[in-house]
């Protein structure tokens, strides 16, 4: 079963300002509150072909694992894979802006567990929405408080 999870909020901040931030992986353990680590493979800034290694906690378990920036569209969208592991996953950002001060957001993760991931994935699915609930709302607070 795959997972695939979509998050959206209104950041009441501009499109660039929000983009910006989001897009400077370096920036995730501020605002992910699983993400422990980044560390570039590649130099910044990202562009398509960027690795960063990431480690994070997940349910209870750490996991290292390394994205690839697979498209980078400055101020609109994000996409990155891993494909190592038992989980390969794909996490996309998408910026727009509902007026010129403000930025609708959406967050999405989608991959293919395999093994007992595979027949957690309705278990794992609500624990990344809850997370990305949460982590889209500390984003919003940390970016409003600027």
């Amino acid at each position: 079963m795959a997972v695939d999870v979509l998050t959206e909020i209104v950041i009441d901040r501009p499109v660039r300002e929000v983009a910006e931030y989001v897009a400077d992986p370096s920036n995730a353990p501020e605002w992910y509150t699983n993400i422990e680590s980044v560390e570039w493979r590649t130099e910044p800034p990202v562009a398509a072909g960027s690795r960063l290694d990431f480690v994070a906690h997940f349910l209870g378990r750490r996991i290292a694992y390394t994205y690839e920036v697979v498209e980078f569209v400055e101020g609109e969208r994000l996409v990155m894979r891993t494909a190592q592991g038992p989980f390969p996953m794909e996490t996309s950002y998408r910026w727009s802006a509902p007026d010129n001060r403000s930025t609708h957001m959406t967050l999405r993760n989608r991959g293919e567990p395999s093994g007992f991931a595979g027949i957690a994935a309705p278990l794992m699915s609500a624990a990344i929405r809850r997370a990305n609930q949460k982590d889209l709302g500390r984003l919003k607070t940390l970016l409003e408080s600027r």
